[in-house]
């Protein structure tokens, strides 16, 4: 076995059988858990590196569930994928503004999706060990305070809640304020492997400049966003 933990939380009991084989065959250590309303507690104990959440769930359906962990000190920082079988680019959206990193459309190829759950456990552990080692944990600009460590946001001592997605977008545009990224580099940067819709990035500056304000963050057409101090 290895050192991942994977809570797997959906109310179709085959689903759970299906995906849990999978994973544990996979190496991985692996909980299930077929009741929303037992997830959060489930995960606080278990520890999780990643989560898979189903969508339409009776009592919590997948985008609330998502949004009470990014919102719980303990489940904040942890990896999750939201599996649905509903496709559309809204639903997409929909569950990456609650705070998703990935977003897989059912039926499920299970190597595909282990592959992701791989490509981001990857990625996030790489991410951590350079911010360890190569970042600043603390960028302040003006009023705007940036903590790397605690993912934590200050803007004229207010803090904000940022999802994960927007902080770490956030966290590169300033870390060379001035510097104009490309959506290529936003995209291999933040998603890395992820397959995510054309809109995505779209979606996260909207999100901050309704957070921060819109004079930080500037767009350069046809060619990517930077952030100006």
């Amino acid at each position: 076995m290895n050192d991942y933990r994977i809570l797997i939380v959906d109310d179709d009991s085959d689903i759970l059988e299906f995906l849990s084989y999978n994973f544990e065959k996979n190496n991985f250590k692996v909980k299930t858990v077929n009741k929303s309303t037992e997830a959060t507690e489930t995960a606080k104990n278990f520890k999780p590196h990643l989560i898979l959440l189903d969508v339409m769930m009776p009592e919590i359906n997948g985008i609330e569930l998502c949004e009470q962990l990014r919102n719980n000190e303990e489940t904040a920082d942890t990896l999750i994928i939201i599996l649905t079988a509903r496709g559309e680019d809204y639903s997409q959206i929909a569950g990456l503004e609650s705070g998703a990193d990935d977003y897989i459309v059912k039926p499920i190829n299970y190597k595909v999706l282990i592959s992701r759950v791989n490509a981001l456990l990857r990625r996030k552990f790489m991410l951590n060990k350079q911010s360890n080692h190569n970042l600043v944990n603390q960028i302040k600009i003006g009023n705007l305070i940036i903590d790397r460590e605690k993912y934590l946001v200050k803007n004229n001592n207010i803090i904000i809640n940022l999802p994960r997605k927007e902080f770490e977008l956030l966290a590169l545009l300033v870390s060379s304020p001035g510097k104009v990224f490309t959506r290529n580099e936003i995209y291999d940067t933040i998603w890395g492997d992820t397959i995510v819709g054309d809109r995505t990035i779209d979606v996260h500056i909207l999100k901050l400049r309704e957070k921060l304000g819109s004079r930080h963050i500037k767009t350069i057409k046809g060619v990517g966003y930077k952030f100006s101090d």
